[in-house]
């Protein structure tokens, strides 16, 4: 059974998110895990009178958190109902992020789903801060990370992004390759360079274990000049090529790193039309013989 965490502060855009979770997954066996975290607004000024009224904002947070929830899962049993799929709600005092990296560890979580934007988003900006910030703190799930107002397309064109600069691990792929196959999805490899160049012995040998990886599954390697910034680049090309779902692995020196680096998600203003599949690095998890089997691969090639 997968589980799938979804943070929600009760916007249009996480439910938005929500639903395109619930429609992405309604033909498969799912645990929905809700998280709402609240802190009451002034719970840690100076100026608080008493522990008294303290306690008073603390429990008219939660009633308001618990509320939200209850009327969360009314909204779904009235507009899905689907015996694959079971929910937990989980309402907290702590701040969104630490209590979304705790709920992954403590429930197990195999997808996080978050919208791109809270109930103030701003447009001009990469994506919420919260949204960056989860991407950046989560280790040990994939985050899929879906845009304001997006309806739901079933994900038959997935484009992956990438520099072929690392080597990739079947751990890694899992999320893409399961997306894929599930869907009958092509996959479209896209290089974005600042200039056309051949690739080096390291890239040529990182892309064609890429293509090992995906044989099953259809997929072709699209290498593209760089427009002004990787952002637009991608942006650009996911609406040539009618991207359903754009997904990228954040490692060090990453597209995704450089997208989610603070002055760069100030300064560029890159809409995510489409839902964005982020997969962290999980290299330093996986067993060495899985890269040496690779290697005595390529040897025998």
């Amino acid at each position: 059974m997968k589980r799938i965490l979804v943070p929600t502060d009760f916007s249009n855009n996480a439910w938005n998110a929500l639903s395109y979770a619930l429609e992405l997954f309604k033909e498969e066996e799912c645990k929905f895990f809700l998280l709402n975290t609240y802190t009451p607004a002034i719970a840690s000024s100076r100026f608080m009178a008493s522990s008294m009224e303290d306690g008073l904002l603390t429990n008219s947070a939660q009633q308001c958190s618990m509320n939200g929830l209850n009327k969360l899962m009314q909204r779904i049993e009235a507009q899905f109902n689907n015996e694959n799929h079971s929910f937990e709600t989980i309402s907290s005092f702590s701040l969104l992020v630490d209590e979304v990296v705790s709920a992954i560890a403590v429930y197990g979580i195999d997808l996080l789903v978050t919208g791109t934007k809270g109930s103030s988003g701003v447009e001009e900006v990469f994506m919420g801060s919260n949204t960056v910030r989860m991407i950046k703190a989560v280790k040990e799930c994939p985050v899929l990370a879906i845009p304001n107002g997006f309806q739901y397309v079933q994900p038959t064109e997935i484009a992956f992004a990438t520099d072929f600069n690392r080597f990739y691990t079947k751990s890694e792929l899992a999320p893409l390759m399961e997306m894929a196959l599930s869907f009958r999805s092509v996959i479209r490899i896209v290089h974005v360079q600042y200039e056309i160049k051949a690739l080096n012995e390291m890239q040529q040998f990182n892309l064609n274990m890429l293509r090992k990886y995906l044989g099953e599954v259809e997929h072709y390697v699209h290498t593209v000049s760089e427009l002004n910034s990787v952002s637009k680049t991608l942006e650009l090309f996911s609406e040539e090529l009618e991207i359903h779902l754009l997904a990228m692995l954040n490692y060090q020196h990453s597209y995704m790193e450089r997208l989610t680096r603070e002055p760069i998600v100030k300064r560029v203003a890159f809409h995510t039309r489409n839902p964005l599949l982020v997969i962290p690095e999980l290299g330093m998890k996986i067993n060495r013989r899985e890269h040496a089997s690779e290697e005595a691969f390529s040897v025998s090639r």
